[in-house]
């Protein structure tokens, strides 16, 4: 996907990832610590870790189309670097939302897991959406001094001119 109604796809995508990455932690982590919010929002965590997962690849190759038609600096470099790492952290979101959609699974058939391995989900769960949110700001704000970086140092325009 290269653009949308004119505008770079990568830039309406890239709004998605960081509304969902944020909001799939802090439901991954509710559900992981909390056993009624677990029953409730299970099933709305996953997919959602699931869809931002399946959108990182799309986000981040629209993003590579974008790149070929900007001039490449050391800001556009490193926010595409850390782009393309942001999968490895995707899916360990989407991998902790799976396991515990086991533990509700295992929880509602009367089969609970033991408190070890749900508190060990639960940790998990915590650095993955941690780490996923982290990584999140970490290139947007790359992503952000790469486009705008010295924008603000510019003379304003005289009111009324364009």
């Amino acid at each position: 996907m290269s653009t949308f109604n004119g505008l770079p796809a990568h830039i309406l995508l890239v709004h998605a990832i960081v509304v969902l990455v944020p909001l799939t932690a802090v439901l991954a982590i509710l559900s992981a610590v909390w056993p009624a919010a677990r029953r409730r929002m299970v099933w709305l965590t996953v997919a959602l870790a699931v869809v931002t997962a399946m959108l990182t690849p799309i986000t981040t190759e629209a993003g590579e189309w974008l790149e070929k038609r900007v001039g490449r600096t050391p800001d556009l470099r490193t926010h595409t670097h850390l782009g393309d790492s942001f999968v490895f952290f995707a899916i360990p979101l989407a991998i902790a939302a799976s396991l515990l959609a086991v533990v509700h699974v295992r929880e509602t058939r009367g089969r609970a897991l033991s408190r070890v391995v749900v508190g060990a989900i639960a940790v998990l769960t915590i650095a993955a959406s941690a780490a996923a949110t982290v990584q999140v700001y970490r290139i947007g704000e790359s992503g952000a001094r790469s486009s705008w970086n010295g924008v603000a140092a510019q003379p304003a325009l005289a009111h009324g001119s364009r």
